[in-house]
C-alpha cells in the first residue's frame, strides 16, 4: 500500500474508552421469551463473528446464516399478530463465548453456522437441525502425502481455530490411539476460514472442519483437498439455540427451519468476493527465505529503531513485494514497502529508492501511527498492530471513524479482527480486511519460524 496518506495524518485526539466490553453487551438481563422479544421491537442474535458465519461486505451478505436470519426476521414479521415488526440486532462474538452469553441473557438466540457442542448441564436448547449428522473431516493441500486411515494421523498436528467443535471428537479419536493426534490451536485472530486459507497456502499443514464449510471454501480455495475418508466424527447437527426458559422462542424458530429452504443463489456474492480476493501465499520457500535473508539485517536496524518486530516488517514486506527491494508499483512506489519519495520525505527521509531508506521510512511511519492513535493501553499488542496495518492502508483519519461507528453500534471499537473490520467491509468492501489479514497471517508463519530466522 503506498505511504501517500501520510498527509492525511492531521491531528486528532483518539477516543478514550475503559477496557471492557462493548456497549449492549453487560450481563443482567433475565431470559426474554417470544413475547418479550416482540414488545421490544427487537431480536438480538449472538453471532459466530467468523466470515464464513455472519460476514457482510458493501451490503451483500458473505456469511452462511446472513440470510437464514433475515428470512427468520421476515418470518417474525408475517406472524406479527399486533402488526408490530422485530428488528435483528446482531451480536457477534468468539464461538466459545456464544452459549455463555446467552446464558447470561446477553442474546435471545444464538447462530452459530458450525458444529457447537452444548456441555452438559447448560440450561439451552438446540432447535430443529438445520444439517444433520455433520461430518468433521480432515482437509488438506493438494500435493501433500495422503492418509488412509486416522491411525496415519497419530503424532501429527491438525490446526484448529479457537472453539473447533473438533476438540471434542479429537479426544475421542485419541482415546484409542497409542500416540495422539496433536490439537495445533491458532491465534485468536484466524477463524476458520482463515486456517483453512492458510492450509491452502501450505503454512499450516492440515486442518479438521465441518464437511459443509470444506466444501464451502474450496469453490475459492481451489488447492484444498478434502479428504472425506478422514473423519473425526459424523454425529452432530447444526442448530440454532434458546434458552430453556424461551420455549415459544424455540417453537418459533423450529417452525420457521422446518419450512425455510435456501435460496439457489445463496453463495453468490460469497464467490464473487472470495474469487478475486487475494489470497496469502507460501512465504517460506528456498527463494523467499533467501530473500528474507539478504534484506534481515536492515529489517531488524529499522525495527529496533522503532520497538517493532522484525518479522511484522517482514510480513509486511512480503505482501507488499515479495521481499523483492527492487519491485516498483503505481505512483512511484518502490522497493520492499513500497514506499513513495513524497512520503518518505515526509518522515524525514531522503532517499526511498535505497533499501535502507525504504525500510526505515516505512518503520518510521507505523511507529508514528501507532504513536499517535493506538499507543493506549486499552489495545493489546495483535490489536494494535491490526490497527495500524489497517491506518497504513485506508488512512488513520478513516480508521478511527470506523471505530467510533463501532462504538455507536455495540462493537469493541479497540479490536480490529471481526469487530472494527466488519464495518470496513460493509464500508469499503474487502480490500482492507484481507490485507490486514494477509500480513498477520504472514507474521505468525515468520514467527512460527522465528528461531530458525534470527542469527
Amino acid at each position: 500500500m503506498l505511504l501517500g496518506c501520510l498527509l492525511a495524518l492531521l491531528p486528532q485526539g483518539a477516543s478514550a474508552r475503559l477496557a471492557g466490553p462493548p456497549e449492549g453487551w453487560a450481563p443482567g438481563e433475565t431470559t426474554r421469551d417470544l413475547a418479550a422479544v416482540r414488545a421490544s421491537g427487537q431480536l438480538r442474535v449472538l453471532v459466530n463473528q467468523s466470515r464464513n458465519s455472519s460476514g457482510e461486505v458493501r451490503g451483500e451478505p458473505i456469511g452462511i446464516e446472513y440470510r437464514r436470519l433475515r428470512a427468520f426476521e421476515q418470518y417474525l414479521n408475517r406472524n406479527a399478530r399486533d402488526g408490530r415488526e422485530v428488528r435483528l440486532k446482531l451480536i457477534p462474538l468468539p464461538k466459545e463465548q456464544l452459549l455463555p452469553a446467552l446464558l447470561r441473557g446477553e442474546g435471545d438466540l444464538v447462530a452459530p453456522g458450525e458444529l457447537l457442542p452444548v456441555r452438559r448441564g447448560m440450561a439451552v436448547r438446540a432447535s430443529t437441525p438445520i444439517l444433520r449428522d455433520v461430518p468433521l473431516v480432515v482437509v488438506a493441500r493438494q500435493g501433500n502425502r495422503r492418509y488412509q486411515r486416522l491411525e496415519q494421523l497419530a503424532g501429527r498436528s491438525l490446526a484448529l481455530p479457537a472453539g473447533s467443535a473438533a476438540r471434542d471428537a479429537l479426544l475421542k479419536v485419541n482415546a484409542g490411539l497409542k500416540t495422539p493426534i496433536v490439537a495445533d490451536w491458532q491465534d485468536p485472530s484466524l477463524a476458520v476460514e482463515d486456517v483453512l486459507e492458510l492450509v491452502h497456502a501450505g503454512i499450516l499443514p492440515m486442518t479438521a472442519v465441518e464437511l459443509p464449510i470444506a466444501e464451502r471454501w474450496a469453490k475459492v480455495l481451489p488447492k484444498l483437498r478434502i479428504e472425506r475418508h478422514l473423519q473425526l466424527t459424523d454425529q452432530g447437527d447444526m442448530s440454532w439455540f434458546v434458552q430453556r426458559a424461551a420455549p415459544n422462542l424455540r417453537a418459533s424458530v423450529d417452525r420457521f427451519l422446518r419450512g425455510y429452504r435456501a435460496p439457489a443463489d445463496q453463495d453468490a456474492a460469497f464467490l464473487r468476493v472470495y474469487r478475486r480476493l487475494y489470497k496469502v501465499h507460501y512465504p517460506l520457500g528456498r527463494l523467499e527465505r533467501q530473500r528474507l535473508e539478504r534484506v534481515r539485517p536492515v529489517l531488524m536496524q529499522h525495527a529496533r529503531a522503532q520497538s517493532l518486530d522484525w518479522l511484522l516488517l517482514a510480513a509486511l514486506a512480503f505482501k507488499e513485494s515479495t521481499l523483492n527491494p527492487a519491485a516498483r508499483g503505481a505512483g512511484g512506489a518502490t522497493g520492499l514497502l513500497q514506499v513513495t519519495p513524497a512520503a518518505a520525505r515526509n518522515v524525514g527521509v531522503g532517499n526511498a529508492a535505497s533499501l535502507d531508506g525504504n525500510v526505515q521510512a516505512g518503520a518510521k511511519y507505523l511507529a508514528m501511527i501507532r504513536r499517535r492513535y493506538f499507543a493506549s493501553a486499552q489495545f493489546n499488542e495483535r490489536e494494535r498492530m491490526a490497527f495500524v496495518l489497517a491506518a497504513y492502508n485506508l488512512g488513520p483519519q478513516r480508521v478511527q471513524r470506523l471505530r467510533a461507528e463501532a462504538r455507536r453500534r455495540g462493537l469493541n471499537p479497540n479490536q480490529w479482527f471481526f469487530q472494527v473490520e466488519r464495518l470496513a467491509a460493509e464500508r469499503f468492501g474487502m480490500g482492507v480486511v484481507s490485507y490486514v489479514s494477509s500480513v498477520n497471517k504472514y507474521h505468525l508463519a515468520f514467527a512460527r519460524e522465528r528461531y530458525r530466522l534470527e542469527p
